[in-house]
């Protein structure tokens, strides 16, 4: 049956807001992306999520000269700017309703549907875009539909996913897919079932270094206990929930950025952990391991920077506990 749940739309100055029973989303058009994502009066979002194009180098990445080779995207990761906003009510398009466009909306507007899009263009050379599509309807569910531009001339990307960092450290998250850490040549030992993770571990390399990949998943859900509103008087845990849309999903869910991993060569360099670092990808290079001294990773599992990518995910919106 067709959802006929309305959102209520507020068609701000600088931004977009979407909300109905449960569910307060604020997309920002000066950042470039989606600026509060609030279930259940708990906020979600520390930063504005952007495309994902860096994991942090492994031994092996270093050993083959691919952190060398492909080091751009660790630029892109952190620079490439959002160039054009596009927003769509029931299906079609509408002028961006920033001010003074937005002027001709009251102040209760309503829609089954909205979808606002977001491209970002790298800062590698050559230059190429990325999509970031929000749909959302008016029980809360928002699905993401992410689309990368090949381009000739592009190095091969270590990862391409979309990152949302949380405001406090999850106690641990719950997902579907394989056992333990598995990576795109590291599937033959994950066993598919439900699991738990306590907290947020990070493989104690001696040098830190990419880690937690899980793949082939149909769901992660993350929950977390603490807030950063004082004024919040609820301490009970509560989760979020990402949902495969049509295909399973690869993630990593970490207390640190890559560039923070990037950055230390101990781990006692690493930062207290405060954040979740909760990356859903579309795209991940493998990690290979023949040797650590010049062998690359199998042509496979090589994510290839000239050709077109594509991936879709939900944030479910149903109440979680």
């Amino acid at each position: 049956m067709a959802n006929t749940t309305k959102l209520n739309v507020i068609y701000g100055d600088v931004t977009l807001g979407l909300s109905g029973p449960g569910f307060h989303y604020i997309f920002a058009y000066d950042r470039g992306g989606l600026e509060s994502l609030v279930r259940y009066g708990k906020e979600w979002l520390y930063r504005t999520p952007k495309p994902a194009f860096w994991r942090a180098t492994t031994d092996n990445d270093r050993g083959n000269g691919f952190s060398t080779s492909s080091a751009a995207w660790l630029g892109a990761d952190m620079f490439s700017a959002c160039t054009k906003i596009e927003v769509a009510v029931n299906g079609q398009s509408i002028p961006l309703p920033i001010a003074p466009e937005n002027n001709k909306y009251s102040d209760h507007e309503t829609a089954e549907t909205v979808a606002i899009k977001f491209t970002y263009t790298t800062t590698t050379v050559p230059a190429t875009t990325v999509t970031v599509e929000y749909v959302v309807d008016g029980t809360g569910k928002m699905t993401i539909n992410t689309h990368y531009h090949g381009a000739a001339g592009l190095p091969e990307l270590p990862v391409l996913g979309l990152r949302f960092v949380m405001p406090t450290a999850a106690t641990g998250f719950d997902y579907q897919g394989l056992s333990g850490e598995t990576y795109p040549d590291r599937l033959a030992g994950g066993r598919p079932g439900t699991y738990h993770v306590d907290g947020l571990p990070v493989t104690p390399y001696m040098v830190p270094q990419e880690c937690g990949m899980h793949m082939a998943n149909d769901w992660v859900k993350v929950t977390r206990a603490t807030t950063q509103n004082n004024a919040d008087p609820d301490h009970q845990p509560f989760s979020l929930t990402v949902s495969q849309n049509g295909h399973p999903f690869a993630f990593s869910c970490l207390p640190y950025t890559p560039e923070e991993l990037e950055n230390a060569t101990h781990m006692e360099e690493l930062p207290v952990a405060r954040r979740t670092v909760l990356t859903v990808y579309g795209a991940t290079r493998g990690v290979g391991g023949i040797d650590s001294w010049g062998a690359d990773v199998e042509p496979q599992y090589h994510v290839a920077g000239d050709i077109d990518h594509d991936f879709s995910f939900e944030i479910n919106g149903t109440m979680e506990a």
